[in-house]
């Protein structure tokens, strides 16, 4: 489906009955709205109505091409365009690595928007700020978030030789026939500079504080991502109720990689936080 707003057009897959209880699913870098299929369509089973959404950049109809259009408020400010286009003034929230931190942000922006949040692999952006301040692992996990913003030829780098870096992104844990389609995505005129944009955008232009809506986060033991003190300083950021599941030997693809369990834990924690 594509979704109209104020800002452009959104592509999105959407499933469950139209009526059902609402839940926003928002991928993160590099992938698209795929990355949920399998827990669109367990939610959708069990009947919610389910949307993900290809983010701002990774949908042709918005994809502005300066840094600063992809600031943190911008993207928050798209979760709303995107649910008010929907009609759902009240929604389940869940997010993956970039669309984690959006859905982070967006909890606390909207908490009487959002019924319930989970976050998959990315830590509080708070919690996060404290473990690159305080821990010598996250500030080595995260380097590579200082050469993609500041490194103009990464582009060409990672689609050279068809797109073997970026493939090599995945670490084996994705289906190869979603990388092809991430990867022929992302080699769109314009589609990976509009991806690293949501890295170069800079600083958030406000603070973010305490999540007060029920939480449920999941983090992998083998994210090379986010490592363990980020995971676990998350809980401090977090006034709602709040769930904390750790997969053993899982890596940072958590969606693809365990995506029963996912939908097990997600389905679990919306049904325990209802109307």
């Amino acid at each position: 489906m594509s979704i109209s707003t104020g800002t452009g057009a959104f592509d999105a897959i959407a499933a469950g009955p139209p009526e059902g209880r609402p839940a926003l699913l928002l991928h993160g870098f590099p992938q698209t709205g795929l990355v949920w299929q399998r827990q669109i369509e367990a939610l959708a089973a069990h009947g919610y109505r389910v949307v993900a959404p290809d983010q701002r950049g990774y949908s042709p109809g918005t994809r502005p091409q300066r840094p600063e259009d992809y600031r943190i408020s911008l993207l928050v400010d798209d979760v709303v365009a995107i649910t008010e286009a929907l009609g759902w003034a009240a929604f389940d929230l869940v997010g993956h690595d970039w669309g984690g931190a959006v859905a982070w942000w967006t909890a606390h922006a909207h908490p009487g928007r959002v019924r319930s949040l989970t976050v998959v692999s990315t830590p509080h952006p708070g919690a996060l700020a404290t473990t690159l301040r305080t821990d010598q692992d996250q500030r080595k996990r995260s380097h590579y978030m200082i050469d993609w913003r500041e490194t103009p030829a990464t582009e060409e780098r990672m689609l050279a030789d068809d797109a073997k870096e970026l493939r090599a992104a995945y670490a084996g844990k994705v289906p190869q026939d979603s990388v092809d389609a991430y990867v022929s995505r992302l080699s769109q005129p314009g589609a990976l500079t509009a991806a690293l944009n949501w890295y170069r955008a800079g600083r958030p232009d406000g603070a973010i504080g305490v999540i007060d809506v029920p939480t449920l986060y999941v983090w992998g033991t083998e994210d090379s991502a986010f490592g363990p003190a980020a995971a676990q300083e998350t809980e401090q950021w977090v006034n709602g109720p709040y769930r904390f599941e750790t997969l053993q030997g899982v890596s940072h693809w958590v969606p693809e990689e365990a995506p029963e369990t996912l939908s097990r834990l997600l389905l679990e924690h919306l049904q325990a936080h209802g109307e």
